[in-house]
Formats: C-alpha cells, sequence, structure tokens
C-alpha cells in the first residue's frame, strides 16, 4: 500500500510541479496553475509563513474556505487586506456587521464571522507559540482537516490534510473503502510517507489540483492518468 501511495505522489508531481501552497495576499510570488486571482504562491519555498499577520492569514484563510472554492476564499481575503485588518487585534476590533459582509463571499457570513473570531482569540493566546492538534481541534469552527490545515501550512507541522477530493481519488484508485473515515484515512497516509512537511504540503495541494481538472464533476473522467498506475 505505501509504494501506491508514494508513486501516486511521484506521478502527480511529475505532472504539475510544485504547487507553493499556501498562497499569501502580499507575496510577490506565483501562480502554478493560473486557477486562481492569487499570485501569491511559492513554488519550492517551504519556510513560508514567517511573519506573524502571514501565519494569521493562513489561519483565517482555512475558516473561509470551509465549504466553498478558493476564489471565493480569495475575493474574501482581498477584502479583509483592502481594510488593512489582516491582522489579529485589528480584526478583533472591526464592526460586526463590516466583517460579515466584506467575507459575504465566502457565504455563511454569521457562522463564519463567528469562528474567525474564535480562532483569532485563540492565536492571540498563543502568544507566537504553535499549538497542539488537540489544542486547535478544541476551537469553535476547527475540525479535523481544518485543525491540519492550519498544523501544516501555517506552523509547518507534519500533519497531512485529508479532503473530498483524496477521497474521491483514493476511492478511485481502489485504495480504500467507502466507510473509511478522516483519522483512518490520515493514518494511512502518514504511515506511507516520510514523516516530511515539504512532501506533506506538496501531496495534499497536488491532490486538489489533479482532482479539480479530473473529479469535478460526475462521471470522473476516464482519463485520469494515475489509473495506469494501477493496470
Amino acid at each position: 500500500m505505501s509504494n501506491k501511495i508514494k508513486a501516486i505522489y511521484d506521478r502527480l508531481y511529475s505532472l504539475y510541479g510544485p504547487q507553493g501552497w499556501w498562497p499569501l495576499i502580499n507575496h510577490e510570488g506565483s501562480n502554478p496553475t493560473k486557477t486562481g486571482a492569487i499570485n501569491g504562491y511559492h513554488p519550492g519555498d517551504y519556510n513560508l509563513p514567517i511573519e506573524r499577520n502571514d501565519i494569521y492569514e493562513v489561519i483565517i484563510g482555512t475558516i473561509l474556505t470551509q465549504n466553498t472554492s478558493w476564489l471565493s476564499t480569495e475575493k474574501a481575503l482581498y477584502n479583509l487586506n483592502q481594510l488593512n485588518v489582516i491582522n489579529p487585534e485589528k480584526l478583533l476590533g472591526l464592526d460586526d456587521d463590516v466583517l460579515k459582509s466584506t467575507i459575504r463571499p465566502v457565504g455563511f457570513m454569521n457562522q463564519k464571522a463567528k469562528y474567525i473570531r474564535d480562532v483569532t482569540e485563540f492565536f492571540i493566546s498563543l502568544a507566537g507559540k504553535a499549538p497542539t492538534r488537540k489544542e486547535i481541534i478544541s476551537v469553535n469552527g476547527v475540525g479535523n482537516e481544518t485543525a491540519d490545515s492550519i498544523l501544516l501550512y501555517a506552523y509547518k507541522k507534519p500533519e497531512f490534510v485529508i479532503d473530498t477530493y483524496t477521497k474521491r481519488v483514493m476511492l478511485r484508485m481502489g485504495l480504500v473503502d467507502e466507510k473509511i473515515r478522516y483519522m483512518g484515512m490520515k493514518k494511512l497516509f502518514e504511515s506511507s510517507l516520510p514523516e516530511d512537511v515539504a512532501i506533506y504540503q506538496e501531496y495534499h495541494a497536488l491532490i486538489v489540483e489533479h482532482a479539480k481538472r479530473y473529479y469535478s464533476k460526475k462521471p470522473y473522467a476516464v482519463n485520469d492518468p494515475l489509473l495506469e498506475l494501477f493496470k
């Protein structure tokens, strides 16, 4: 099984190259896929984010992108950036109605505004320290996927992120059962790969890029190049 998981990664990397996740609004980077407006991707640079506000941007981005597209998340982040509130203290000082209006592109404004405030207070309470998974998952609005996204992309901790796309691809490859749960699939990946932040970041991002091309609509594309690995 581990050889198959690694083979998929190698094939995806050869197809698309480094993805440079998580993109940052004010980073002068590039966009390897051209599917979004942000050019703040940083392919091959795994040191980012470094600055406090950039770490915070990734964290609120994981909240904003819940149950919506990244293009919608970009719009909300741009709105927040224009108000100069991608800063935890400034955001907490923002009027609640203004916050909701600013993040309107992502939907669920009332819920997400509350989640953002809660995770912001949590972020401030850390005083620069990296949270444990147990700590972050206790925050209102933070589930498994969001927690692992925060730890992997904001704090560069080796926690593999599982999303809907991951399950679609792994089911199609016949490597998991329909009933597999989040933690079961997470364990599968982490036990099959080196404990390496760069690999974890790239693998998750590569699956998303691949799935957007081949798994966005049913019936799934029959020309998925990954299927050739399992003939």
